[in-house]
């Protein structure tokens, strides 16, 4: 019988076999649901969401059973705040809270968050369903910190109109850029999680020519081609995104999803990036806020307002499974 769920992926990265890590490489999907909760103080509340954890396949298995070409997936990441509470383990070598960049003009703010659940599939009312059974089994043991239901938009679209994703790596470069390694070695085949909710100021943004709009972003609008990076001065988006260094240039996972409501004139994108090392995404973060060198920030930010940030470690599932033995 076909699973429900994507395989756990078990590709070696540094040329070992990691622990078999939670699918943060599931093929993208029509719809998904970005759920950030904060747990509820107290020991019955840490047993209850232990439980829910540990028997989080058998939810997602529940659902997609009713369409099994739907693709049905929920990938969880746990908070700094809570993470040794929960596992009865030390902490990620890279897992802290998440860094606030404040530049010139705009900030990279911190938000509250425990749990992140990434849910994906290619039906609206699936995502919908494991959401409900996820928040149902966790009751009073934690309140909703962010929900937001995205989707996909024409080929792979933003709400600017520009292809997300295009730098996404592929093959076996994938493992290489999402999965925690020989670095540390308790955790190989984890995964950070960074996720921020932007709203954008399309009235704005529509002023723009296509020409002032690619120059901003650092490829074509039509097809996605980058453009040639400047030589001095104000950077494109797609250049301090970005990251490299002597090693060579350090790619991270995107899944960012379009939402809004055109009734209330919200319209935004949902950021969720996976990476081997958090410090990559933060350095990404740093060069757009701050700016690379500083005060000549990533323009898009002018059309495109960060409203939460957190940071989460995505576990291996033999983690998650163990947590029910102590509930």
């Amino acid at each position: 019988m076909p699973s429900t769920q994507p395989e756990d992926s078990t590709e070696a990265v540094d040329g070992q076999l990691p622990l078999a890590s939670q699918g943060v490489d599931a093929p993208l999907t029509r719809s998904a649901v970005f759920l950030v909760v904060v747990l509820t103080d107290g020991g019955e509340a840490r047993d209850t969401v232990r439980g829910v954890l540990s028997d989080l396949d058998g939810l997602v298995k529940t659902v997609g059973f009713r369409d099994l070409e739907a693709r049905v997936s929920c990938t969880v990441g746990i908070g700094h705040r809570v993470w040794t509470e929960l596992t009865g383990r030390e902490l990620p070598a890279e897992l802290r809270p998440f860094r606030e960049f404040a530049g010139e003009k705009h900030t990279a703010i911190a938000t509250p968050g425990d749990l992140l659940f990434h849910i994906r599939a290619d039906r609206q009312d699936l995502c919908f369903e494991l959401e409900r059974l996820v928040l149902e089994a966790l009751g009073s043991s934690a309140t909703v910190a962010d929900e937001v239901s995205g989707f996909r938009y024409f080929d792979t679209r933003d709400l600017l109109g520009f292809v997300d994703g295009t730098a996404n790596p592929v093959g076996p470069e994938l493992p290489a850029a999402t999965l925690v390694g020989s670095e540390d070695p308790a955790y190989a085949g984890g995964s950070y999680a960074v996720v921020q909710k932007y709203l954008h100021s399309l009235t704005a943004w529509e002023t723009l020519t296509t020409e002032q709009q690619e120059a901003i972003i650092g490829r074509r609008k039509m097809d996605g081609v980058e453009l040639p990076d400047a030589d001095s001065g104000q950077k494109a988006h797609k250049t301090l995104a970005t990251i490299t260094d002597e090693e060579g240039e350090h790619d991270i996972l995107r899944d960012n999803m379009p939402f809004g409501s055109p009734g209330h004139r919200e319209f935004g994108t949902y950021f969720i990036g996976y990476s081997r090392h958090l410090w990559v995404i933060e350095r990404m973060l740093e060069r757009m806020f701050v700016g690379d060198p500083p005060g000549l920030h990533d323009r898009l930010l002018d059309f495109s307002t960060p409203h939460t940030g957190s940071t989460f470690f995505v576990p291996p599932t033999s983690i998650l499974d163990a947590l029910g033995d102590d509930s």
